[in-house]
């Protein structure tokens, strides 16, 4: 019953979740007793990779705790309809967590909204728009394949949420959504081989006010023969999406620290950079930098006066250059 409420304890007849890593978790009935394949009652023990975990003894435990095992530990946490679509036992091909916030998003549903879907499938589309129109929205789930409707309707009540969800086995693109649903719904979702055969029978469900239809097609030959009937019915701002999920990886690398001591002082707005050349030492280079306060021109170009004075007393020097960047460039005589 924890996929109804949030809760803090555990308690029997709960169905929770039994974290081991990312990729290994498992769906698990909080129960004394279970039946094996031989329909014999037996203790409820659940045999993992770290070990084993008699299941009754979670009664009473916090949900998030940590649990200890015959030669290891997991978590025990709540499911919800992220975590279910994970771990659910697949009857078909099942929509995952990216699409569905997408589709629940498009579909603008919200508390109390009455919502058609098909087919129901495993159920996982199903778990999180029951939990969006919760408390009082209805959730119209139909599926033509007579066991996949029984085990969905046993998930729906073993979870908790049979007072939110009505199941029905029909085929809709023969036969429609029924009376008793004429001009009551606030959304259609079709998830079939051929959605545009229920387009006629999904508008005689939406409110006169209007409502969303929404299509899920892995091939756009089906995009484009359903949009094409949903233009014939009178349907306006159709819309196809492409929802893509992509994974950030981060990586660490170290660099090394740059100084920055010299930006707590309000200086370095220019700098003079003189480079003398001399024949004597051809591989010599000398570079001599000067910062000056706030940069004024005047006050640059008077250490500039200063070197050139300098340098001329260099008789023995043969040439000598300097660059005053962004003022001047010169080049002295002998």
């Amino acid at each position: 019953m924890s996929f109804n409420k949030s809760k803090e304890i555990i308690e029997e007849g709960d169905v929770v979740i039994l974290y081991l890593k990312p990729s290994n978790m498992h769906s698990l009935e909080v129960k004394a007793k279970i039946l094996n394949k031989k329909g014999e009652e037996i203790d409820n023990v659940f045999q993992t990779v770290y070990g084993a975990l008699k299941v009754f003894s979670l009664v009473g435990q916090k949900y998030g705790s940590k649990v200890e095992l015959s030669r290891g530990w997991a978590y025990v946490l709540q499911p919800t309809p992220e975590l279910w679509t994970q771990i659910l036992p697949h009857r078909t091909q099942i929509i995952y967590s990216p699409d569905i916030s997408l589709i629940i998003y498009l579909m603008e549903l919200r508390p109390g909204s009455i919502v058609i879907e098909t087919g129901t499938g495993s159920g996982s589309l199903s778990h999180s728009l029951i939990r969006t129109i919760r408390p009082s929205g209805h959730l119209y789930t139909f599926d033509f394949h007579e066991q996949r409707v029984s085990l969905a309707s046993a998930e729906f009540n073993r979870h908790g949420l049979s007072n939110y969800v009505t199941l029905k086995e029909r085929d809709v693109c023969v036969e429609g959504f029924g009376e008793e649903l004429k001009h009551k719904v606030d959304a259609v979702f079709l998830d079939l081989p051929h959605p545009w055969l229920a387009v006629e029978h999904a508008i005689v469900t939406l409110k006169r006010t209007g409502g969303k239809l929404c299509f899920f097609s892995p091939c756009i030959e089906q995009v484009q023969r359903t949009c094409t009937e949903l233009s014939l019915k009178g349907f306006i701002e159709l819309n196809t999406y492409e929802c893509l999920q992509r994974e950030m990886k981060v990586h660490y690398k170290s660099l090394p620290v740059l100084d920055l001591e010299c930006l707590k002082y309000k200086v370095c707005i220019c700098s003079v950079l003189v480079v003398i050349h001399t024949r004597r030492i051809k591989s010599e280079v000398g570079v001599i930098m000067f910062r000056a306060k706030y940069g004024t021109r005047n006050y640059v170009c008077r250490y500039v006066c200063k070197i050139y004075m300098n340098l001329m007393e260099y008789r023995d020097v043969p040439k000598i250059g300097f660059q005053l960047f962004g003022f001047v460039s010169h080049t002295f005589p002998k």
